[in-house]
């Protein structure tokens, strides 16, 4: 994990918020890169949800809902983790996480300050506090008055905007179930024991579709879409012997789920959840009717049959999902008898498909490559770099996951030919400046897979 913090923050992928300050507990920004990788893995889960199927919509909803939403859901109430503190080394730590490491089960974000290879507990100098319950939402205020009237939450999930607007997107989209909506957007949750980089954190992005079916059918639904998301993770080119699907525990299951699988990632902390694909029953819907005052259920207008339909739930984090490809992609290997480090993320995942680079900064090199990158990023990510030896930079390109690097040398002044590097193999081509869009254009539509898994 320390080498992948260290990639992140070096090739300005993601780095701690308000450093100059000293940071603040577990928030990150993402640089140029970072935000690059992690639109695209946002565009994957849209091309998956809505661009290839045709019974699912898009939403997005508001961060700050009516706080009788979070009455409703449960939140408000129930939202609650258990809360301990060592008096000792002064740091936090939930409740349940410390009875899970002494039963021997283990949990990465479980360590005492005064003895970091060992349980709070373990030490005399570790003095536990009682449990207390400790409330994860946000609160703040709205209006120029702070009272009572004018609290509200910050959203600890995107699920509920989307129950909010049932009853509206029944109408203008004109679906019937079995349909989704899908949002991906930001939730806030005050976490006890953030940790391990962007695994846990303050704010994170979610990807989570909300699937309505009738209430026959939502256990092979359930079935369907525990199949089609691990497939997803998968088609990103996560290695699937560090995939695994968990069916949660009669104890561990949430208020509003009749049965949750998760899928977790063998991440450098251990197995992980990366996703969670929930049986949430007529649960939410149905609070939400009762607080409301309005029905929420659907209506076949040709039967006149009515119910209120159950809802599957995959719910994922944006930040997981990076964090799991940027770890399986992570690489290091000898070439040359030099050490490389490369990224080998998905071509279609990777910030940058292209790079450009003249060969040395003189005899029209550089005027010939800039014309090249600047003719290919009007259809790929490109990059154009002069800076340095050749050789490091394509060690920064490897670094950041660029599949292709194209050279310009004496040769292409001459023939109007340039060299084409694979990240991968290393393999490198000779071919004409014209024909290198449709080159890069046909590599990106071919099926790819990890040299990792390969080997």
């Amino acid at each position: 994990m320390e080498k992948i913090v260290a990639l992140c923050k070096r090739r300005g992928f993601i780095f701690p918020a308000s450093e100059i300050y000293g940071g603040i507990a577990n928030t990150y920004d993402y640089g140029h890169h970072g935000v690059l990788l992690k639109n695209n893995v946002i565009a994957q889960w849209w091309k998956a949800m809505i661009q290839e199927r045709d019974d699912i919509v898009a939403l997005d909803s508001a961060i700050i809902q009516h706080p009788r939403t979070w009455e409703a859901s449960g939140h408000l109430e129930g939202f609650t983790d258990p809360l301990v503190d060592c008096r000792s080394c002064k740091l936090r730590f939930r409740a349940d996480h410390i009875e899970e490491e002494r039963a021997g089960d283990g949990h990465p974000e479980v360590r005492c300050g005064r003895a970091p290879s060992k349980l709070p507990g373990d030490y005399p100098e570790c003095d536990l506090t009682e449990a207390r319950a400790f409330n994860l939402m946000f609160e703040t205020t709205i209006g120029p008055v702070k009272d009572a009237a004018s609290t509200v939450y910050l959203r600890p999930e995107t699920a509920q905007g989307i129950f909010l607007d049932f009853k509206t997107t029944l109408q203008w989209a004109r679906r019937k179930p079995p349909f989704g909506i899908a949002q991906v957007g930001k939730s806030f949750r005050n976490e006890i024991t953030p940790g391990n980089f962007i695994f846990r954190t303050l704010e994170f992005e979610q990807m989570e579709m909300e699937f309505f079916v009738p209430p026959d059918e939502v256990d092979s639904w359930h079935e369907y879409w525990l199949q089609e998301r691990m497939d997803w993770y998968e088609r990103l080119g996560l290695d699937r012997e560090r995939l695994r699907l968990r069916p949660h525990g009669p104890e561990e299951l949430s208020h509003y789920s009749n049965a949750t699988s998760d899928i977790e990632y063998l991440y450098p902390i251990g197995w992980s959840e990366l996703e969670g694909i929930a049986n949430r029953g007529d649960f939410d819907l149905t609070q939400h009717a009762k607080y409301s005052g309005e029905k929420l259920e659907y209506v076949d207008t040709a039967t006149q049959e009515r119910y209120v339909p159950h809802v599957i739930e995959p719910a994922g984090g944006v930040g997981r999902t990076m964090l799991a490809l940027l770890c399986d992609g992570y690489d290091e290997e000898e070439v040359e008898g030099r050490q490389r480090t490369v990224l080998r993320l998905h071509p279609q995942l990777a910030p940058v498909k292209v790079a450009v680079l003249p060969l040395v900064n003189r005899d029209g090199m550089p005027e010939l490559a800039r014309e090249i990158y600047e003719d290919l990023r009007g259809s790929v990510p490109a990059e154009y770099d002069d800076g340095g030896s050749i050789g490091r930079r394509y060690r920064r390109q490897d670094e950041i996951g660029t599949p292709w690097g194209v050279t310009v040398d004496g040769q292409t002044l001459d023939d109007r030919t340039v060299t084409l590097r694979d990240r991968d193999t290393l393999e490198q081509i000779r071919l004409p400046i014209d024909e290198l869009g449709d080159e890069l254009g046909r590599r990106l539509a071919n099926p790819w897979r990890s040299p990792k898994l390969a080997a």
